[in-house]
């Protein structure tokens, strides 16, 4: 059900969308994708991390940002940026918030209004490591989407289902991934 007659909805080109869920639907290769950064220490609590590569398919292509994380006064920092917890919330979000626009598009919805809200509570006494009962993270996330377009309800839910299933983001969060990291110390 297509309620819109352009190209484009939500900023987002139907006929690409649709070519790109085609071409990874025939050809599993062409949906393989690698993100990368590299992040450096700039002093106290700062930190600057560089974004120059991805692979999408077997190709590396360019980019180029630069992304600034600091902590706020109170914890330490000099609150020139975001702080990592801050980011996390912004990437899941985020992630998440691409979920809402593709589906929407794909169905003809044009959205007026996308919005998430996430917050989660740490006990800094994890992170400092003053009480092994203590978790340094979340023991929970809560969030709250708010949607506006010219779907209806049901489609909405199906939608927010479907965000729910196949987010990136939301599933790194949810579900244990295997972390392999190494220390290299330079002499």
């Amino acid at each position: 059900m297509n309620r819109s007659s352009t190209q484009a909805i939500n900023g987002l080109d139907v006929e690409s969308l649709k070519q790109m869920i085609s071409d990874v639907s025939h050809d599993p290769s062409q949906g393989k994708v690698e993100f990368r950064v590299n992040t450096c220490w700039e002093g106290g609590t700062r930190s600057e991390t560089q974004v120059n590569t991805w692979m999408l398919a077997g190709e590396i292509l360019p980019r180029d940002y630069s992304i600034a994380i600091d902590e706020p006064e109170e914890l330490l920092g000099s609150d020139t940026a975001p702080n990592p917890q801050e980011m996390l919330m912004a990437a899941f979000n985020s992630c998440m918030l691409v979920g809402y626009v593709a589906g929407c598009t794909l169905k003809g919805i044009e959205l007026e209004k996308l919005e998430i809200h996430t917050e989660g509570e740490l006990d800094l006494r994890g992170f400092l490591g003053l009480d092994d009962s203590v978790r340094p993270g979340y023991h929970e996330l809560r969030f709250t989407v708010r949607i506006k377009g010219n779907g209806s309800r049901e489609e909405m839910e199906e939608i927010h289902r479907t965000v729910l299933a196949t987010s990136p983001n939301r599933f790194n969060l949810v579900n244990p991934i295997r972390l392999d990291g190494k220390l290299v110390v330079e002499e």
